[in-house]
């Protein structure tokens, strides 16, 4: 497989990266590069790459104008609401309010202390009262009492009125504060796609000075090889381990001299924007490798061997969590690959997807029956979907390069890691967002 073939991949998920993520913030439509609408391309050029990278860089310069600008108005925004001082008509009508509600309270006080007054003037008469001074004592008594009662009133209505606009204005200005947090958060994003595409420009470059070689075979999709997971539960528990397996059986009618498996897992926290890979640690053994073995960050695992028609090998997997590891929520891949002596080679092409729940320390862990993988399309030869990693980092891999060595899969993962993080990331994120997860 020619390595230009992998990086193609790798850069038109690095291009069209923009679109999935900017999407979040309608006020960054149009700052998307232009290149995000163009087809993928098989054979991209450096031109093309470095004009990739120029659109992104554009992208991201007026991310952090708007995000300036947004600055100063949100600055703006919160002083005219103000409480004390603010001109926007909320804060106005909340001041307004805010003072009616506080006149409504002396009155009261006031009103109040007119009746105990014309109680202590009522009990103060004697005997020797005439009958028109206990009357107008009465009357006055009844009067104060009436005010009282209607004071009383009005200030549980000003009361009410002012709790009603000071609420208002609190909205407007938490409103006012998310509206800026949405910029900022495009920011971020089109930071993050800026450096994907001038990952994917370096390693371009690297690759043209270095030379591709020998161009050798296109390795082609093989649907009978596959891989079965058997023993991952659809929950996962902060602080515990849980060993489960993957079979990879060759049913074809051809011998694959060497076999490598692909593992990768990634895994968010609640809100889908925090990646939490760095608390998963991905182990793996085989028959011909029986101790453990830490998941390097190609994703590829060896110790398959040489599968003849019909036969079957088992890779035994461990995946530990930290005991601090946010609850969230998590995604395996897994796959399969050979390549043979004679320059053939090939793979599934695509990638079983399982979903799981990342649980807090102390849970209850999960279930493995109906845990039932989804397929997709892996990049490479076969599709252009991209594909998460073990160490939280996807990987354009698509079939082995036809190099006869296993450190072919070294550079062809690397050609397109980097460029394809945020997209692998991005659909996973959006497609647990629009299914309403409670993980």
């Amino acid at each position: 497989m020619k390595i230009r073939r992998v990086l193609a991949t790798a850069v038109a998920l690095a291009v069209t990266t923009p679109a999935a993520l900017l999407s979040v913030s309608p006020a960054y439509a149009d700052a998307k590069p232009a290149a995000q609408t163009q087809e993928k391309q098989s054979k991209p050029t450096i031109e093309e790459l470095e004009k990739a990278a120029a659109d992104a860089q554009k992208a991201y310069d007026k991310a952090v104008e708007a995000e300036a600008a947004g600055r100063v108005e949100v600055d703006k925004a919160l002083d005219d609401l103000s409480e004390v001082d603010g001109t926007h008509p909320l804060a106005v009508a909340s001041a307004a309010a805010r003072q009616a509600a506080k006149d409504a309270a002396a009155a009261k006080t006031a009103a109040d202390q007119a009746v105990t007054e014309a109680k202590a003037a009522l009990d103060a008469l004697d005997e020797t009262a005439t009958e028109e001074e206990r009357t107008a004592a009465e009357t006055a008594l009844s009067e104060a009492e009436a005010t009282a009662t209607t004071a009383a009133t009005t200030k549980t209505a000003a009361d009410a009125a002012a709790a009603e606009a000071r609420e208002k204005l609190v909205d407007a200005r938490i409103a006012a504060v998310r509206a800026y947090g949405v910029l900022q958060q495009a920011v971020e994003d089109a930071r993050a796609v800026k450096a994907a595409a001038d990952a994917a420009l370096a390693k371009a470059i690297k690759e043209a000075e270095e030379g591709e070689g020998e161009e050798g075979e296109d390795c082609e999709p093989e649907l009978d090889l596959t891989s079965k997971v058997t023993g991952l539960p659809d929950k996962l528990v902060a602080g515990t381990s849980t060993d489960f397996s993957l079979r990879v059986t060759n049913g074809s009618d051809r011998h694959m001299g060497k076999v490598l498996t692909f593992v990768s897992v990634h895994a968010t926290d609640k809100s889908g924007l925090k990646d939490t890979e760095k608390f998963f640690r991905l182990q793996w053994s085989t028959k011909s490798a029986p101790k453990w073995q830490n998941a390097d960050a190609d994703d590829y695992i060896d110790g398959v061997g040489a599968l003849k028609p019909g036969a079957h090998a088992d890779v035994k997997l461990r995946l530990t969590l930290d005991k601090a590891t946010p609850a969230g929520n998590g995604v395996a891949f897994f796959a399969a690959d050979f390549f043979n002596e004679d320059g053939s080679c090939g793979g599934a092409p695509d990638l079983d997807m399982y979903e799981f729940d990342v649980k807090a320390a102390g849970s209850k862990p999960g279930k493995t029956e109906d845990v039932k993988p989804s397929t997709t399309p892996r990049p490479g030869n076969t599709g252009t979907t991209p594909q998460g990693s073990a160490s939280g980092t996807p990987a354009a891999t698509g079939s082995l390069a036809a190099t006869g060595s296993s450190s072919a899969t070294t550079s062809i993962a690397l050609a397109g890691g980097a460029a394809v993080l945020l997209g692998a990331a991005a659909v996973f994120v959006v497609r647990r967002r629009k299914a309403g997860s409670d993980a």
